[in-house]
């Protein structure tokens, strides 16, 4: 590891499902924003895929970014203070929860993971406001009614949720099976909840070429898809401007920098 060992004040059930063996998708990308939360074969194929494509970096960084304007949007502009994550990855600065309370004090987030070394870090994660709650759950997303079951625990259903599942996606393999997942997790939440997206897309040879040597590392492949397909996530739901595009490019800030161009599309749609 670098940095001290995240895994210490774990259970031994946690360690034992701790594979470092092979790289992994929540330590390879902590890796790329600037983590340390991860092993050496995950920094092997970090450094592999940056001589193949040194823009997944700025794919990483960028999309990052993106998360925290969407949370601000959904808080701030559209009152949303609920929040379903879905595909957690590894604490880093700026996790949903600490976004959305700083806009929405008030703000109840619930996490969603099914990575040991991320359940390990969980207490980081169950950080909160005393306004606020926040919750996580040891789940994956092919369980999307186990998921709801668990979330009503934290989140009123009855009131609208903010669905983010974000650079998750391109684990499924079947397109046809990622819509369905979303469809379930949707149809579970009510009129005026929102579904926020963003994966990487397979719209340069640079991310196709280190899409398939990611896939060939032993780590759980990851497909990226085009966005034509990342679009038919929202079908049936109001997409928010401006529509699905490349993250640095929705409802940029100041500070955001919209030259570089990504491999990476986001959206933000509301269930009508």
């Amino acid at each position: 590891m670098t940095g001290s060992d995240p895994i210490l004040d774990s259970s031994a059930e946690i360690r034992a499902r701790i594979d470092t063996s092979k790289p992994h998708s929540a330590r390879f990308w902590n890796y790329f924003v600037g983590g340390k939360d991860n092993y050496e074969k995950d920094r092997e194929l970090g450094d592999h895929i940056k001589e193949i494509f040194p823009g997944l970096v700025d794919v990483a960084r960028t999309s990052r970014l993106f998360l925290g304007r969407a949370v601000r949007h959904l808080a701030g502009e559209q009152g949303i203070r609920q929040f379903l994550d879905i595909g957690t990855g590894l604490p880093t600065a700026d996790n949903t929860h600490e976004v959305a309370q700083r806009v929405a004090p008030d703000s109840r987030i619930v996490y969603v993971d099914n990575d040991p070394l991320v359940l390990a870090h969980a207490r980081a994660l169950l950080t909160s406001t005393p306004e606020g709650e926040t919750a996580y759950i040891d789940a994956n997303m092919y369980e999307p009614e186990a998921i709801l079951t668990e979330a009503a625990k934290t989140l009123d259903l009855s009131q609208p949720v903010a669905l983010m599942i974000l650079n998750t996606l391109g684990h499924v393999a079947s397109h046809d099976q990622a819509r369905d997942l979303v469809g379930r997790l949707m149809a579970g939440l009510p009129s005026g909840s929102y579904l926020v997206i963003s994966d990487s897309t397979a719209t340069s040879d640079g991310m196709i070429a280190a899409s398939n040597a990611y896939n060939q590392s032993g780590a759980i492949p990851y497909y990226v898809r085009s966005v034509e397909e990342i679009t038919g996530f929202f079908d049936g739901l109001d997409l928010a401007d401006p529509g699905v595009t490349q993250v640095t490019r929705w409802r940029p800030e100041p500070t955001t920098d919209t030259t570089t161009e990504v491999d990476a599309y986001a959206g933000v749609g509301r269930k009508p």
